[in-house]
């Protein structure tokens, strides 16, 4: 490697003014895509013309949009194949176009809405109602248990070997996963994705550890924790479940109070005293600006 290029005093200066200048430009471009002032379309646009546009980094772009931030935009850019260091420039017409689908605001994507809460409280009786009457699109979640009597490959859940599951994780194809009562649950990420770019809303039915997760991910994700009217209410439940054994229902209960804590956590608490009351209120978040 050769030595660096000598530079006089005033070239130097000069060098130093045309990158705080940059600098300034790019500040400028993030601060005014992040107020809204400018969508992503338009900042492309102006990468045409403009080189100092033209050389930010992607990452730091897709970073600076109100929702987005550093974890989406890292994912995004994996998942269409993105080089961390890819500029601008450097972007193909398809890669550009798909990120202006996903998160230009004028695309009108979807709500996110997650709902979680303790074991028992009444969550997948929820989504089932609302994937019945089509109120959002419902995920269906993999998992590595085994299917009950009543269930259906494809329907309730894609049920997974712990080899299959170990091979989506590899591949990055999870918005979330998490350990739950001895098996392992995930959401596949591209149908959620490509369910929110058709600007339809989409309700996530996982467990409070999958949901800490998308909100990282996603952080314009609702999160809702659903309640028991009382605790009392909660062991009842947990105790006529048919498919749990004595010591199973110990332990749910055991979890339940430890799942009862992470309230706080969550965007919007809901008390599910009605499956109907609680729906109204699930499409009335994902209705609000």
């Amino acid at each position: 490697m050769g030595l660096p290029p000598q530079l006089s005093t005033e070239e130097r200066n000069a060098a130093l003014l045309k990158a705080k200048h940059s600098r300034q430009v790019r500040a400028a471009v993030k601060n005014r895509i992040k107020a809204g002032e400018l969508s992503l379309a338009e900042v492309f646009k102006e990468s045409e013309s403009d080189s100092i546009v033209a050389k930010m980094r992607v990452a730091d772009l897709l970073a600076s949009i109100t929702g987005v931030g550093k974890v989406r935009a890292s994912a995004l850019m994996e998942r269409l194949s993105i080089s961390p260091t890819r500029r601008l420039q450097g972007l193909g017409k398809h890669q550009i176009a798909a990120l202006i689908a996903e998160l230009d605001p004028s695309s009108k994507r979807g709500k996110l809405i997650v709902l979680s809460g303790p074991g028992g409280v009444g969550k997948s009786t929820i989504a089932a109602y609302i994937r019945k009457n089509k109120t959002f699109w419902v995920s269906v979640s993999s998992t590595t248990r085994k299917p009950r009597p009543n269930e259906k490959n494809g329907v309730d859940y894609f049920f997974l070997t712990d080899e299959e599951f170990d091979d989506e994780i590899s591949r990055n194809h999870f918005l979330e996963w998490a350990h739950f009562a001895g098996a392992r649950y995930g959401t596949p990420r591209e149908a959620v994705e490509k369910v929110l770019s058709s600007g339809a809303n989409v309700l996530l039915e996982i467990e409070i550890e999958g949901a800490k997760q998308v909100k990282a991910y996603s952080p314009e994700a609702i999160l809702v924790f659903l309640e028991p009217p009382s605790w009392e209410e909660l062991v009842s439940r947990l105790e006529r479940r048919a498919t749990d054994s004595e010591q199973r229902r110990a332990e749910r209960l055991a979890l339940a109070q430890e799942e009862l804590a992470a309230a706080s956590f969550f965007d919007h608490c809901l008390v599910n005293d009605q499956v109907e009351n609680v729906v109204q209120k699930l499409l009335s978040l994902a209705s609000a600006r």
